[in-house]
């Protein structure tokens, strides 16, 4: 696997753990995350702030389930599965598209749509 690929993995592990500090080993300085519609934030202060939902509670469980590389451009889909303050739980995919520098996030834009649980 790439070291880019290793990056997006390990930055994933780190929300699977709750762990802030892996999950921001992963970023440049100077990282951008945008969430078309929701956020738009600059830099590993401001993305710390972003990583935990206000309406969500515990870990949440993320899966990849599919993930490409072309250059220094990676994009992962998966599903996201977190409980929710309110009761019940939120049920997510999402496309992430990882712009990297030098195997760290530089750019991050994610694309999530809730979903139905199935029965």
């Amino acid at each position: 696997m790439s070291p880019n690929k290793d990056t997006v993995e390990n930055y994933i592990d780190g929300f699977n753990k709750g762990n802030h500090a892996k999950i921001l080993s992963c970023l440049t300085d100077d990282v951008e995350w945008r969430m078309p519609g929701v956020f738009h934030v600059f830099g590993k202060e401001a993305f710390d702030q972003k990583i935990e939902s206000e309406d969500l509670t515990g870990l949440p469980e993320v899966k990849l389930t599919h993930m490409m590389e072309d250059k220094d451009t990676v994009i992962a889909e998966g599903t996201i599965r977190c409980a929710k303050k309110a009761g019940g739980f939120m049920n997510a995919a999402f496309s992430d598209v990882f712009v990297m520098e030098n195997a760290r996030i530089r750019r991050l834009t994610t694309y999530i749509s809730q979903i139905e649980e199935q029965a």
